[in-house]
């Protein structure tokens, strides 16, 4: 079984036991999220697609960390007037690892 959800303005597939680092949520680790933001369910039975969401269907996940991806160097440099700029950035994520999907 699988599931289309949208968090944090992206659209991830995701099945039972699938770990995913998704834009950061407010959630303390170990707690559970529910996702009502049901695009699409599939299985067995065949697929569901909602217009624009599936109505009833909910995916909970459990939260593993709150973490940070990689550092994205931003590199910026106006040739021949002596002008650089050099920036770091890391996003904070959520690791999720999800626990069950339900369809309506």
């Amino acid at each position: 079984m699988f599931a289309v959800i949208r968090t944090g303005g992206k659209q991830y597939r995701v099945s039972p036991d699938t770990v995913l680092k998704v834009e950061k949520l407010d959630a303390e680790a170990g707690s559970t999220v529910t996702f009502t933001e049901i695009l699409a369910v599939g299985g067995e039975g065949g697929t569901t697609i909602g217009a624009p969401i599936v109505a009833g269907a909910t995916v909970t996940a459990t939260v593993i960390a709150q973490d940070r991806l990689d550092t994205v160097i931003i590199f910026k440099k106006r040739r021949r007037q002596n002008s650089r700029r050099k920036n770091g950035h890391r996003q904070p994520v959520t690791v999720l690892r999800i626990a069950a999907i339900n369809a309506a």
